[in-house]
């Protein structure tokens, strides 16, 4: 079995009583007319930087624990992240993997459950800004899965991580599938995106 089987999109079991399939992420950058061959899919990220697949039962667990102690996503309790589990992909990546790459257009989410990943971001005079050295629990690459937009910075593993993905079509299913748990993690996403946000202006600006 390939890593393209690992990391394979899974089935939604459509019932009587559903909707039709949420398309609104996995048909974002079209929208944008953004050329698809600049899009670097999670399934293509993960052969490339070799990740090697991660038990949902241990990724749950891990994502469980960390998110607990959140101040925004304890918010999901223990059963919303278990219904989580199916949307997610969960993976184990080596030292000095390049899992985000600055100014690349991505569709997916990384959710760090143990080591570190470094965060930095190359100025236009070309100086290389550490900006965060992130710690498990906290969230990746989040602001392109939302807006389809470019990536801001790199992220690149500093020692063996694993982590939890969310792709736009686990994005999409599960819009289809728990439109309020979706609703629900859209929103706690966008305030500890808001957050981040303002920490990282403050840091580029006392460079300045």
């Amino acid at each position: 079995m390939g890593i393209f089987d690992h990391f394979k999109p899974k089935e939604h079991v459509v019932t009587d009583g559903d909707n039709q399939d949420s398309v609104f992420f996995t048909t974002a950058f079209a929208g944008l007319g953004v050329d698809s061959s600049l899009l670097v899919p999670w399934e293509a990220r993960a052969v490339e930087i070799g990740a090697k697949r991660l038990s949902a039962a241990r990724g749950t667990k891990l994502l469980q624990g960390l998110w607990s102690k959140d101040r925004y996503m304890r918010h999901l309790d223990a059963d919303a992240i278990q219904h989580l589990e199916r949307h997610f992909d969960f993976a184990t990546v080596a030292p000095n993997r390049d899992v985000i790459r600055q100014d690349e257009y991505g569709n997916f989410m990384v959710v760090l459950l143990s080591g570190s990943v470094a965060v930095d971001r190359v100025q236009p005079w070309g100086e290389r800004l550490r900006l965060a050295e992130i710690r498990p629990g906290e969230i990746l690459g989040e602001m392109s899965l939302l807006d389809s937009g470019i990536r801001f910075s790199a992220c690149t593993t500093t020692n063996e991580c694993e982590i939890a993905v969310l792709t736009a079509q686990g994005m999409d299913e599960l819009m289809t599938a728990s439109p309020q748990l979706a609703a629900s993690l859209i929103a706690l996403l966008a305030r500890k995106l808001s957050l981040r946000l303002r920490v990282v202006s403050a840091r580029l600006s006392e460079q300045k």
